[in-house]
């Protein structure tokens, strides 16, 4: 809880996330939504797809189901980058997904000497 303001900060602008909670402790999901409610598979379902996201049922204990679920969200995301790259007209980029970069430029001018290398 202390950390939950840093929250936004971390998923501002992301294209995947995931939201994990233990069938186990109906805390830890009501933590994840913001409500009290008893966790059902059926809750998390439909909670999912309310907000458009996909669920998946895994177990870390057992090591079952983190693989497919992080190779799908992967795929996920890049096919969200490639429909929004078409979105804007600028196609696919060589790698298939948009890439944000930082364009770096020196504005300010080089002072230039007189002479070689050794004038002063």
């Amino acid at each position: 809880e202390r950390f939950h303001a840093l929250g936004p900060i971390y998923y501002r602008d992301s294209n995947g996330a995931i939201l994990v909670y233990d069938i186990t402790d109906e805390d830890s999901f009501q933590k994840v939504l913001e409500k009290e409610r008893h966790v059902s598979i059926q809750e998390a379902e439909a909670y999912a797809e309310s907000v458009g996201a996909k669920h998946y049922h895994t177990s870390a204990k057992q090591n079952k189901g983190i693989e497919e679920l992080f190779l799908d969200l992967c795929k996920r995301m890049i096919e969200t980058a490639q429909t929004d790259e078409r979105a804007k007209g600028n196609g696919p980029t060589q790698s298939g997904t948009a890439r944000r970069g930082v364009q770096i430029v020196d504005d300010e001018p080089q002072a230039q000497s007189a002479g070689g290398c050794c004038s002063g």
